[in-house]
């Protein structure tokens, strides 16, 4: 037993590695580079875009790299590419040496993030698995580290001092906290030999043509594309209106409030409803953006409205994986955690870029917020209610159409 909670220390400080450079350091590098070289907001948010465009591309596949390789290999491998890429992106002088390093950093993230860091705890955890994942990620809002640490040794060095200290960490943890063989080979965390009526695929193709992994990924996939591209903005958003100090506070309380909110929600999110939980989130999101839109001049209120955001950013992260585990057989959960979070990726992929582009041509960010607002509050609709509108759909047209039958009764089953 002591081994799984050395597991979760691991993947603790995995994620604040990955979360560090990968999250919230996009918003560091937009505002640094845009300051040192003038590139428009588009530009660095493509960069990003590209980042995460194509990570997306890879981490339907972080299941099997895990199965093959071994979760240790996996994480450190991917810390390794995610250290490199952050050193090459904050020193790049040139625009094409931002996509590259964007696409460095891209296969260590896959590697280092939710879908990888919730496989890899699978292996070890069944019945405590939500609150392990919780546990961990929480690493994610301890990453919020890198707005401070650029102001005081400035952005080249703070990034490179910063990945040479987490690797020293980071490397023997994994190495020494996991073992030389995953739990997974000798049915530690194996799941009920029962038949699971839940429904499982083995195939990515099989559940992509199912209406209850887009019900996860689809609301998760807006929000996401609102909380990231809000976030790698958001010290260029509050800059001018904090000063520099100012807006390295603020993305630094988000993320504190963003660990405060899922250690909080850790330890009881297996006994509610995962999905009412998620819809307040997206919706105090949209409060706090809202806040943001209407008293722009208050220090005060962006503060507030930046600690609310956070809270709830500590939530989004985890709450599929949760979701997950309870509605999908246990046989399914590494292929659907990772086209889950694929889906995510490729939505939210565009958020940094739409927003720059809409800032670009506003000159200022109130239209941006606009559209966040609009995407929280859409998949806040979404993931409350897709399941019942989907079931009423099949039940509807299978009466008309004899060949739906079979697939009703499937339905109704689950």
């Amino acid at each position: 037993m002591r081994r799984h909670w050395r597991a979760v220390a691991a993947c603790f400080v995995t994620a604040v590695f990955a979360w560090g450079f990968g999250f919230y350091g996009q918003s560091v590098y937009l505002s640094e580079l845009h300051r040192l070289w003038g590139w428009s907001s588009f530009l660095i948010g493509s960069a990003t875009t590209t980042f995460y465009l194509s990570g997306a591309l890879l981490v339907t596949r972080v299941h099997l790299v895990i199965a093959r390789f071994g979760p240790r290999m996996v994480l450190i491998g991917g810390s390794l590419l995610m250290g490199s890429g952050a050193v090459l992106f904050c020193r790049s002088s040139t625009p094409w040496q931002l996509y590259v390093a964007a696409l460095v950093m891209a296969c260590g993230w896959v590697c280092t993030t939710m879908a990888a860091i919730s496989t890899t705890l699978a292996l070890w955890f069944d019945r405590q698995r939500a609150l392990a994942i919780s546990l961990a990620l929480n690493g994610a809002s301890a990453a919020g580290f890198l707005a401070a640490l650029s102001r005081r040794h400035g952005l080249s060095v703070a990034v490179a001092e910063t990945a040479l200290g987490l690797l020293a960490v980071l490397i023997p943890l994994v190495v020494f906290g996991m073992g030389a063989r995953s739990p997974g080979s000798s049915g530690l965390a194996s799941s009920d030999v029962r038949p699971d009526p839940r429904p499982g695929y083995k195939r990515a193709s099989e559940a992509l043509r199912d209406w209850h992994l887009w019900s996860v990924a689809l609301p998760f996939a807006l929000v996401l594309a609102a909380q990231v591209g809000f976030l790698v903005h958001l010290v260029a958003l509050l800059r001018p209106r904090l000063g520099a100090s100012g807006a390295a506070s603020a993305v630094a309380a988000a993320a504190i409030a963003a660990m405060l909110g899922r250690i909080g929600l850790g330890f009881v999110i297996d006994r509610l409803d995962q999905r009412r939980i998620s819809a307040a989130s997206f919706a105090s999101q949209a409060i706090g953006l809202g806040l943001i839109l209407t008293f722009p001049a208050s220090p005060g209120v962006l503060y507030v409205a930046s600690c609310l955001f956070g809270l709830s950013v500590g939530n989004v992260i985890p709450l599929p994986s949760l979701i997950i585990q309870r509605e999908f057989a246990a046989r399914s959960f590494g292929l659907v955690v990772g086209l889950s979070a694929g889906i995510g990726q490729v939505t939210f992929a565009f958020g940094p870029a739409l927003l720059g582009l809409i800032r670009d041509l506003a000159g200022d960010y109130a239209p941006a917020l606009i559209v966040c607002i609009a995407l929280e509050l859409v998949a806040a609709a979404m993931v409350v209610s897709c399941r019942a509108r989907f079931r009423e759909f099949f039940n509807y047209f299978s009466i008309h159409s004899p060949s739906l039958t079979l697939l009703t009764r499937r339905l109704r089953h689950r």
